[in-house]
Order: structure tokens, then sequence, then C-alpha cells
């Protein structure tokens, strides 16, 4: 029995003459973070809205929590919440008044406990009776995703949460990220930043042009990069200052030798430069 709670295999989508999604198949475990990566118009955003029910594909196929995102969409939209790029928020209520709302409308029981809980999740509780105009961005995010948590989706689509949000909040927002995979929410996140992918994902695929061209931990993704050397630390500066032909004759300690593994962007640079390079070349 699997424990993939999203599947995909072949999926396409074309928008009249413009081919998004010309073959895109990967799979998500639950309780996983799970970081779609690639530049913009690549088709991430496409990918979410197909898998969150919104768009049809045109080929292959694709099942959340079991189910057909096709045939079986309302029993998807059941278990699944979407955070788009911009706060879905309603500026004129309050905070409270916000996640009341959203409770309300899924007829969720004890609407007010579950509120109060939220707020305080996401450090809102001062804030609640304000009016979200009154807002920062990062606040206004951080609601924003309290509301789509309300109905405690098994999945949770991320699509580019930390876009506008200044460095103190983009990393507040990957520890309540991190935080909601720790306690069992399967998180799908697609993101430009590749600082992102790296410091969340325990799955990353790259989607350039239509297609998955690698995908794997961050770490797999880096090994499978040619090495660039080798980092060695030696004892003191002093040491350090020393020409590398005359360790051994002098007995120079080494604290240690580890590899120097290229970044997620390097890798993430020569895979799309070698895909374009053998596209011009085809």
């Amino acid at each position: 029995m699997t424990n993939n709670i999203i599947t995909v295999s072949h999926l396409k989508k074309s928008f009249k003459d413009n081919q998004v999604l010309k073959d895109v198949s990967f799979s998500i475990k639950k309780g996983s973070i799970f970081a779609l990566l690639g530049s913009n118009g690549a088709g991430k955003t496409t990918t979410v809205r197909i898998l969150s029910t919104l768009s049809k594909p045109n080929g292959g196929k694709a099942s959340v929590c079991g189910y057909d995102v096709v045939r079986q969409g309302e029993k998807v939209r059941k278990c699944i919440s979407l955070t788009g790029q911009f706060a879905a928020v309603d500026e004129v209520l309050t905070g409270r008044e916000n996640l009341s709302l959203i409770g309300q409308l899924i007829r969720l029981p004890n609407v007010k406990e579950k509120v109060d809980y939220w707020l305080t999740q996401f450090r809102l509780e001062d804030a609640a009776n304000r009016q979200v105009s009154t807002y920062s961005g990062g606040m206004r995010r951080r609601l924003d995703i309290a509301m789509s948590l309300m109905g405690n989706p098994q999945v949770l689509f991320l699509d580019e949460p930390t876009t506008g949000l200044d460095p103190q909040n983009r990393l507040a927002t990957w520890e309540m990220v991190k935080g909601l995979a720790n306690e069992g929410t399967t998180v799908f996140l697609t993101t430009q930043y590749l600082e992102e992918a790296e410091n969340l994902a325990d799955n990353i695929a790259i989607l350039h042009e239509g297609r998955i061209i690698a995908e794997g931990t961050p770490s797999n993704l880096k090994e499978k990069m040619p090495q660039r050397g080798a980092q060695i630390s030696f004892s003191s500066e002093k040491e350090a200052a020393k020409a590398m032909k005359l360790l051994i004759d002098n007995g120079i300690a080494v604290n240690g030798i580890e590899p120097n593994l290229p970044t997620l962007e390097d890798v993430f640079l020569t895979l799309v430069g070698e895909k374009k390079e053998g596209e011009n070349h085809a």
C-alpha cells in the first residue's frame, strides 16, 4: 500500500496553441513538504490549479488523497486547501471576522474555539479585532494561511507564499510551514526562491518548459552535479595560511575534509542551462 498522497502521471495542459504542461509526473508522500521549483511561466501555478480542481488537464492523470482530480473533484476539494500568491482576505473585516466567516461557510462545529486556536497559532491574537486593512503584509499572509487551515485539510497548496514579504516575515512563514508538516499536514509549495526550496522541502521537483527535468531531495540533487572539490578546515589561521604542498612535511593538522557540494542554485542553473542548450541544437 502506497503512502503517496498526491500522484501525478504524464500531465498535460494547453491554452489554445500554448502547451504549458507537456509531460509532468511526480509523487508526494503524506506529511511531507514538496517544492515545485521553476522560473516564471514554467507551469507551477497551472499544476496547482489542476491538482486543486480549478482547471482540467488535457491529458494524463492526477490523484489527491486517493481521488481523481477530474472524476472526483468534490472529494478532492474536501481534503485540500489552497493559498494563492496574493492574500485572499477581506480588508474591511477584522482578522477574527475573516476566520469566523470561513468557519461558517464550511459549517464547522465550535467555530469560535477554532478561530481562537488559529489566531493564537499564527500570533494574531493581539490584532484579532483590528480591520485587516491595518495589517502588515506578513500578518495578512499568516491570516490567509490560517483561513486555509480552518477546515483541517490533509493537503495545503501554497502557491509562492512568500512573494512580496520582507526577510523577517519570510523566515516566519518558513517556520510556520515546517510546523504544519510536523503536525501531519502535507504541504505542496511552489516557489522561484531557491533558498526557500532548500530550507523547507523534503523533496524538490524542477519544472522547466512544461517538463520535470530533475526530482529528489536537496542533497540528492546536489550530489548529481559534478564535484566542486573539497573544503579543508585547519586547526589555526596560521596553519591555514601555509601552502598545501607543505602540509604533510610540516605535520599540519587538518580538522576535517568535507565535500564542497554545489548550491541548489548551481543545480538549477546548470540543469536549465543544459536543457536550453540541448533544445537549441535539437
